[in-house]
């Protein structure tokens, strides 16, 4: 039996569909919030037989911090995907984000330890990464610092700290870290709001840039580390850096709207993460923008994903054919 954790998520609905279609007995855990339809319908876009590979999911309710319910989850378990995860870059949220991140991730650590399940994989970010200074590619190895890195990223690297715990403990394990995975579904949060703005046209874009992957090169890289004799590695899992301004021609491209054309300098950034600072504190809703995040709007960091490409033999999907296909399902659902 295989353990997904986070299966309402991007990553986890398409992660559950792939292991369903290869045959695999498959467990995962949801919140009594948690919108199960959403799953189904994600599998929709790849499947006449959605329903009936939805239904083969055996859905335990936890929450990563409910011990005994996560515990009934493990039974007869051999190997767990932790994909469930807080993303949120507002200060105001760091204790949220540790309890999530940090303690969820303990919490599963050591029901692997305790049930001995022979391997598991965590999906961490590149926000886990070090940052390079001198314009090179970052890689595994690149230091990383503490340094003007926003709170997600704290809380993913504390908890990457979790799982190498874990292979002390042997738990055999491995850490992929995705770029911004672009796939389609989940319009409303993370990545699915880059469609939502592209949709929008507008014409701004910030200075900076990132790196971009296909969620099913992510799922693709998950299954095959944990289907291989690879253990106690992380991989740095994305197929391209693009700038912001490259991703929002794609896709506006793809939505057949203009392309945006006017550089956000950085004084119009800081004025806006301060704005933004005021608005929250009178409003009372979540920060947008804050200093750290707003640095990284400004800066283009690249990462090297040779290791995965030589480890695994694995080509990436091109970026154009995910977006196109988000783009074309965001269409149908937003006519």
């Amino acid at each position: 039996m295989i353990l997904v954790t986070g299966g309402t998520g991007l990553v986890g609905a398409h992660l559950l569909l792939r292991l369903l279609q290869s045959g695999k007995q498959v467990r995962a855990i949801h919140r009594t919030t948690s919108n199960l339809k959403q799953v189904e319908k994600v599998f929709g876009y790849y499947s006449k037989e959605s329903q009936l590979l939805f239904n083969k999911i055996n859905w335990v309710e936890a929450d990563l911090m409910d011990i005994p319910a996560l515990e009934t989850a493990f039974k007869n378990v051999t190997h767990v995907y932790h994909c469930a995860a807080l993303i949120s870059f507002d200060p105001d949220d760091y204790e949220l984000l540790r309890t999530v991140n940090i303690e969820g991730t303990k919490n599963i650590v050591n029901l692997c330890i305790a049930h001995q399940i022979e391997k598991l994989c965590y999906v961490s970010s590149i926000a886990a990464i070090g940052r390079t200074l001198n314009g090179q590619p970052a890689t595994e190895k690149t230091d990383w610092t503490t340094h003007r890195a926003n709170v997600y990223a704290l809380t993913k690297m504390e908890a990457e700290l979790e799982v190498w715990r874990g292979t002390q403990e042997n738990v055999p394990a491995v850490i992929v870290n995705p770029g911004v995975i672009i796939g389609p579904g989940f319009w409303d949060t993370g990545t699915g709001l880059l469609f939502k703005n592209a949709f929008k046209a507008r014409k701004f874009y910030p200075p900076g840039g990132t790196a971009f992957v296909a969620v099913q090169d992510v799922v693709s890289l998950m299954i095959q580390l944990m289907d291989s004799t690879v253990k106690n590695e992380k991989i740095i899992t994305i197929a391209k850096n693009l700038s912001y301004k490259e991703i929002l021609d794609r896709l506006t491209t793809a939505f057949n709207k203009p392309k945006p054309t006017i550089q956000l300098k950085s004084w119009q950034l800081e004025i806006l993460w301060r704005l933004d600072y005021l608005a929250a504190l009178l409003t009372k809703r979540g920060r947008k923008l804050s200093k750290n995040s707003v640095r990284s709007l400004r800066k283009v960091q690249l990462y090297n994903n040779n290791k995965s490409k030589e480890l695994l033999d694995y080509s990436y999907t091109p970026l154009d054919d995910i977006i196109d296909f988000s783009c074309t399902k965001f269409l149908e659902e937003h006519p």
